[in-house]
């Protein structure tokens, strides 16, 4: 793909009636989450003292994402995508509003946080089904690399805003800045969206959702793209959980380079890179999203963590070739269901990854646990690559 077309292509997005609103209101949803993740990392940190809480704080709610893989994925392709993404976006609201509650003991915030991230494991595959659905064949990639630039321009400004929020005022405020950022987004999209009716038949229910996840899982192909999108970045995560016991005073930079670091990798894959290439910088990508850890043993300042953690951050853009794969390896019936099990397996990881390397800080170091996370993100990488060699011609369904 040139240059060129790919700026044709771009506009042409935004030409696609529902692309816009779900492109706004989701914008607007990741501003939340952004400001919200680090207000409220910031307000255990401060009250605990916890490198484990902090980072569980702020990553805990995808520790839920498995709970919902088990039980409520089978919605992701059965329910009405407009009414589902909407009453997700609200109840959001209402959590973070809950968090920025004045005395709310710490059991309660875990127990918040934890919903969240059982209501945000059946939206990953709302989203995204319905995003593969909306655009013209062949153009979820370019689709799903503007929605990832968006996250990071969102991550930038958010963990920016956040920052200065948190230092001039209190963690609640901005806490109070995020529910209203969700409540603005669960509007856009009710009324920006028109009413789809459900990509596949049937009642959501357990047992479906387990015979899907098992058809799924039974390729071996998928297994070893969804252990790549899972593990690797899962791991590195957990690096990127450990900012603000790292750096309590300059967490938000962090966050906001890792963002920067994202958003290039993400229009470097999306744009620039033609087709023949994508699948053999798959490796390379995620090796690069792990090495520049390692260097953290060296227990770098502020400017030089910050270079470090941009350059890594490209790395995601390794996700997006991976999930290229996965939908050329599922039935368009199941896109929804696949693209939400790679989204709640992948934010499950994230969780236990930030909790692993918080407990591993609270007996070492943040230093030393962001070194071990990332270490073992390469192991994996490599592994994966041996193994994928094996791996048969992509097929549209098993």
């Amino acid at each position: 793909m040139t240059a060129d077309s790919s700026r044709t292509s771009y506009k042409s997005l935004f030409r696609t009636r529902e692309f816009t609103p779900l492109f706004l209101s989701s914008s607007l949803g990741i501003a939340g989450q952004t400001v919200s993740g680090l207000a409220l990392a910031t307000l255990v940190y401060r009250a605990t003292g916890s490198p484990l809480l902090s980072a569980v704080s702020m990553f805990g709610p995808t520790l839920a994402q498995v709970v919902g893989a088990t039980f409520l994925l089978s919605g992701a392709d059965r329910l009405p995508p407009r009414t589902t993404l909407a009453g997700i976006a609200l109840a959001f609201a209402v959590a973070t509003a809950v968090l920025a509650v004045p005395g709310l003991p710490m059991w309660a915030v875990l127990a918040v946080v934890l919903v969240e991230g059982l209501i945000a494991s059946l939206g990953g595959g709302v989203r995204w089904g319905l995003l593969n659905e909306i655009l013209p064949k062949g153009g979820y990639l370019l689709g799903r690399s503007v929605f990832n630039m968006m996250v990071g321009i969102m991550q930038i400004t958010g963990y920016g805003a956040g920052g200065i929020l948190v230092a001039t005022l209190s963690p609640r405020p901005a806490l109070l800045l995020a529910a209203a950022l969700h409540a603005v987004s669960a509007v856009g999209l009710r009324l920006g969206l028109t009413h789809r009716p459900p990509r596949a038949a049937g009642r959501p229910s357990v047992a479906a959702t387990w015979r899907t996840n098992a058809l799924l899982w039974s390729s071996r192909p998928r297994r070893l793209v969804y252990l790549g999108l899972w593990l690797p970045n899962g791991l590195v995560v957990g690096c990127e959980s450990l900012y603000v016991p790292y750096a309590p005073d300059a967490a938000g930079p962090l966050f906001a380079c890792a963002a920067l670091g994202m958003l290039a990798g993400d229009v470097t894959v999306g744009r620039l890179l033609p087709p023949a290439v994508r699948p053999r910088l798959i490796t390379p990508l995620l090796l690069l999203l792990a090495t520049p850890y390692v260097l953290f043993a060296l227990r770098p300042s502020v400017p030089v963590a910050a270079v470090l953690v941009t350059v890594a951050s490209a790395g995601f853009g390794a996700s997006l070739l991976q999930q290229e794969r996965l939908m050329a390896l599922t039935p368009d019936e199941l896109s929804g269901h696949a693209l939400g099990l790679h989204s709640a397996g992948m934010l499950t990881m994230q969780g236990v990854s930030a909790t692993l390397a918080g407990s591993a800080a609270q007996l070492t170091s943040p230093a030393t646990a962001m070194t071990a996370m990332a270490t073992a993100s390469i192991a994996v990488t490599v592994t994966l690559a041996v193994a994928r060699p094996r791996v048969t011609a992509p097929l549209r369904a098993a």
